[in-house]
C-alpha cells in the first residue's frame, strides 16, 4: 500500500511512518529521525550498498543533503538488491523544494525550469508509489509525509508547489489527514486527546482511498501496521 499523509506540525505525521514494518528505508529530509522511537543505522547510498540487515538496526536512515540521494535511494529499491519491506519519505513537500533550490541555485524560476519540477517530482513520487508491485521485491508500505496548505475548495491539501499539488493525491493508494483531537468526558470533566489519522470525508482535510473501504474512515492514535 502507498499512503500520503499531510497535517499541521506536530501532527503526529512522522511518528505514524516511523511505525511502518521493518526494515524500515527513512528518507529524513526535515531533521527529525533522531527523535522517532526506532533503531537506526545511518547510510548514504551515495557511497555504499544499502546495509545488510544483521537484527541490530530496524531502520537505515539516509540524511538527504541532496535529490540526487533520493534518486539513489530508489535505483537501490528498485534493483530488488536491498533488505527493506518499508520506504519513508520525509517530506516531500521539502524534498520539491530541495528540487527546486538545485535547479535554480535558489534564484528566480524560469518558466520552462517548472515543467521540469513537475516531471522529475512526480515523476520520482510515481517511482516510489510502483515500488508497492515491484517484480521481484514489492514493499508492503511506501509512506509520503506532505504538509497541509489552503486549498481552492476550503480544504488543506498537501503542500506542493505549482500543478504537482494537483495531481500528487492521484498517485497514492490512500490520501490520509493527521491532527490531534481533543474532547471531554462529561462525568469527569477529564480532558482527552489524541492523535487521528483519517481517510474518509473530512469536513477540514483533503482525504479518500481507493481500497474498496479496507480501511476504518479514522484511527485514533495510529500505526501502519494497523492499516
Amino acid at each position: 500500500i502507498s499512503i500520503l499523509v499531510h497535517g499541521l506540525s506536530k501532527a503526529g505525521k512522522s511518528t505514524f511512518v516511523a511505525s511502518a514494518p521493518k526494515p524500515l528505508l527513512y528518507i529524513d529530509i526535515e531533521g527529525g529521525s533522531r527523535f522517532l522511537p526506532f533503531t537506526k543505522i545511518d547510510w548514504d547510498p551515495m557511497t555504499s550498498a544499502p546495509p545488510v540487515y544483521d537484527g541490530t538496526w530496524d531502520t537505515a536512515v539516509i540524511t538527504v543533503e541532496t535529490a540526487e540521494q533520493v534518486k539513489q535511494a530508489y535505483a537501490w529499491l528498485n534493483s530488488g538488491q536491498h533488505p527493506f519491506v518499508s520506504v519513508a519519505i520525509d517530506s516531500i513537500s521539502i524534498l520539491q523544494q530541495l528540487m527546486i533550490d538545485e535547479i535554480s541555485a535558489r534564484q528566480q524560476m524560469q518558466t520552462q525550469d517548472w515543467g521540469v519540477i513537475l516531471r522529475d517530482f512526480i515523476g520520482m513520487t510515481r517511482d516510489f508509489h510502483n515500488l508497492t508491485a515491484h517484480r521481484t521485491r514489492p514493499m508492503q508500505a511506501v509512506l509520503f509525509v506532505a504538509m497541509s496548505r489552503d486549498g481552492d475548495n476550503g480544504k488543506m491539501k498537501p503542500f506542493a508547489q505549482g500543478q504537482s499539488s494537483v495531481r500528487l493525491p492521484y498517485i497514492v493508494d490512500v490520501l490520509a489527514a493527521a491532527e490531534v483531537v481533543e474532547w471531554t468526558d462529561p462525568a469527569t470533566a477529564t480532558i482527552h486527546s489524541a492523535y487521528r489519522l483519517t481517510t474518509g470525508p473530512h469536513p477540514r482535510y483533503e482525504t479518500g482511498e481507493r481500497v474498496g473501504r479496507r480501511i476504518p474512515a479514522y484511527i485514533d492514535d495510529p500505526t501502519v501496521p494497523a492499516i
